[in-house]
């Protein structure tokens, strides 16, 4: 494909807005980490493993997708437009909620894990949106690994030096970008 096509930028823009809009969890998460204290060291490990989920878990979703895709026809932009919706509005409606959260030992194995999971569980379920959409899957993957990569490394850094007030909306923000792909994909 030529790279001054259109096409291929319009899909670099969308997929590096969701790209982003899925960092954003590993940012508020490692917002709070980092408040707490880290080592140059678990930034690294943890910013590596939640690249690689922010990977493999979007793959897996567009697997999924292009399966589902396959069976249904059509039917399956729908889905994924709803798909996106309300994964966008579970966002939202999350970060809005005044909960703490519970906290683990980030330098244990299950504890890196955890977190890599937790910030990219919404990798998967966009990724089988995407998968439903005919895309290309390297560039998509690529460009999510390293949003959830950068996302991490910045918020775990930008926890040592900065308040909470960042994370509460930083999980928001994702949502609404996420809801308003659900909208264009619908419309």
């Amino acid at each position: 494909m030529d790279l001054a096509s259109p096409l291929l930028w319009g899909q670099f823009i969308s997929i590096g807005l969701m790209a982003l809009a899925l960092g954003l969890d590993a940012l508020s998460l490692g917002l709070g980490i980092g408040m707490r204290g880290i080592r140059k060291l678990d930034i690294a490990k943890i910013s590596i493993v939640t690249a690689l989920f922010h990977i493999l878990m979007p793959l897996a979703g567009m697997w999924t997708g292009g399966y589902i895709s396959a069976l249904i026809g059509k039917v399956a932009t729908i889905c994924g437009g709803v798909l996106l919706l309300l994964l966008g509005a579970h966002m939202v409606y999350s970060s809005l909620r005044a909960e703490a959260s519970p906290t683990y030992d980030h330098r244990s194995f299950w504890g890196l894990m955890l977190f890599s999971l937790s910030v990219s569980i919404d990798s998967f379920s966009v990724g089988v949106s995407l998968g439903m959409f005919a895309g290309d899957v390297l560039m998509t993957v690529l460009m999510f690994g390293a949003a959830g990569g950068l996302m991490s490394v910045v918020g775990l850094v930008l926890g040592r030096r900065v308040g909470e007030w960042v994370g509460e909306y930083g999980e928001a923000l994702g949502g609404v970008i996420l809801l308003a792909f659900g909208i264009r994909f619908l419309l």
